[in-house]
């Protein structure tokens, strides 16, 4: 009795891959089929969880063509944040840049008024 060769089995198995819609793979590489064929689990874990209530975007959006203001306290507290976040910056940014002027206009201070112009004409 004679062993089958290798060629004829691996053409079997691509002819049995075609029959059944499966994938060829006669060296056994992991592919991920067996996770890929597998059901979506999003929809079923979506549907778990209840739907978010309205925020307040959402009802001003709704009403607004209907003329009617709405109060979202959250959002004027952050904007009020950023402004004096910003009013912060712009100080420190101001007292930097009189600092560095005054330091500069007091290292001229103490040179004579020619030797002061010629510096100032090398920049």
């Amino acid at each position: 009795m004679s062993a089958v060769p290798r060629a004829r089995l691996l053409d079997l198995m691509k002819v049995q891959c075609q029959i059944f819609s499966t994938t060829f793979n006669p060296e056994g590489i992991r592919m991920g089929n067996k996770i890929l064929r597998q059901r979506l689990r999003g929809p079923s874990l979506a549907k778990y969880y209840p739907p978010k209530g309205p925020t307040i975007n959402t009802l001003e959006k709704e009403f607004r063509s209907m003329g009617l203001e709405t109060l979202d306290e959250e959002e004027d507290d952050r904007q009020e944040h950023l402004a004096g976040q910003v009013a912060r910056v712009f100080a420190v940014c101001v007292a930097w840049v009189l600092l560095t002027l005054s330091q500069s206009e007091s290292a001229w201070k103490g040179r004579p008024e020619e030797e002061a112009d010629s510096t100032r004409e090398k920049r």
